[in-house]
């Protein structure tokens, strides 16, 4: 490590934010630790309020060159902490089980880095912290907030630590690295009436079984056999706790998934045409809402290039999988508009798993975090 980043000690960084975690939207705090650790590495400028509590560090060297953004996260998950920890949650049923006080400390020691590498860079480095990463909000609001054309970059990268890999090494995919991922909410209305006169109402219970298996089986239409997708049914309500009533309002809400964005659409088109189908059928009203959509994170194979030679230059691990995973990362939207890669970290083979009650960021793999990236914008700087 650099003579800054003992000054700053990233351990005790990483312990300090899990202790204060604060969930998408309201990360003001996080933000600030953030803000006044940077400084300590002398950017040209910090930038603050950024899709909301976003961050981002701006290191220009002055000379022509690229902008290369790396890119971690703000905020925790609504999950209470449930291991015993001098540094543990203070804030109840909030913590950080997905990681990202490390991915934020990971690349407050980049910033050292680049200080220390300053003399030889070319271009900007631009640090970026997105707020609202677990909600699919964040990277929307970086993107669209006026204070961004500043600094948009040329290429962006980013990391996740993932649990189930060894330690320390990376996890580099081409083409498709993270799932797609939408919520979908149905509403359906009919009519009231007493349990004893159900011909008097217009109740959605046959409306609600035949649409959640019709979703469920959305899949199967959708995409071939070596093109996954995936319903989950979340949630479902009907009516309310009223004995000598017959329903005449039911909700169903599913998660549709998969990895790749053409087999999204056909999901979702078939989706609202089910749902409208269902409802006429039964003589009801309905409505539909999207939420939370996640596009597939998808590659740029200069980039994974990019990843591999600076993993290869470090003597790290490269692990391959052979399948996108099934989770989804916002990241996405950056890859919409400028080339990037996402990449993985291995936390440990038997590693507690993300948004797990009983998971902590392995502190041994910060550095390993901060020389993937240093060596990135060693070979592109």
């Amino acid at each position: 490590m650099t003579d800054k980043e003992e000054k700053l000690d990233l351990v005790a960084l990483r312990r300090e934010l899990h202790r204060r975690p604060e969930l998408a939207g309201g990360e003001a705090e996080t933000a600030r630790t953030i803000a006044e650790a940077l400084q300590r590495f002398e950017p040209t400028r910090v930038i603050t309020g950024l899709g909301g509590h976003g961050v981002a560090g701006v290191f220009d060297s002055g000379e022509d060159g690229p902008t290369v953004m790396l890119r971690a996260e703000l905020d925790a998950l609504p999950i209470a902490e449930t291991n015993d920890l001098d540094y543990r949650s203070r804030t109840p049923g909030v913590g950080h089980k997905c990681g990202h006080d490390g991915h934020m400390t990971i690349l407050v020691g980049v910033a050292a880095g680049v200080t220390e590498m300053r003399p030889r860079l070319k271009g900007r480095v631009i640090l970026l912290f997105q707020p609202a990463e677990e909600t699919a909000r964040g990277a929307k609001a970086v993107l669209e907030d006026g204070k961004f054309s500043r600094i948009k970059p040329d290429c962006i990268f980013g990391l996740h630590n993932l649990p189930g890999f060894p330690e320390g090494a990376v996890i580099l995919r081409r083409g498709e690295f993270a799932s797609a991922s939408r919520g979908l909410i149905v509403r359906l209305s009919g009519r009231t009436s007493h349990a004893g006169e159900p011909h008097h109402g217009k109740s959605p219970v046959l409306a609600v079984t035949s649409l959640i298996h019709a979703l469920m089986d959305l899949p199967r239409r959708c995409s071939p056999l070596e093109r996954a997708a995936l319903v989950t049914i979340i949630h479902a309500r009907l009516g309310e706790v009223a004995f000598g009533t017959s329903p005449g309002y039911a909700e169903v809400m599913a998660t549709l998934r998969s990895h790749r964005d053409e087999e999204m659409e056909s999901m979702a088109r078939l989706s609202e045409e089910l749902v409208a189908g269902v409802a006429q059928t039964h003589g009801l009203g309905y409505e539909t809402e999207w939420v939370e959509e996640f596009p597939a994170v998808r590659n740029h194979d200069a980039c994974v290039d990019v990843v591999e030679r600076a993993a290869q230059k470090k003597g790290v691990e490269i692990v391959r999988p052979e399948f996108p995973f099934s989770w989804t990362e916002d990241f996405s939207y950056y890859l919409r508009s400028c080339d990037g890669a996402f990449f993985g970290l291995g936390a440990g083979e038997g590693h507690p798993q993300l948004h797990s009650p009983d998971y902590d960021f392995p502190d041994g793999i910060i550095p390993r975090g901060v020389e993937v990236f240093c060596e990135i914008l060693k070979i592109l700087l």
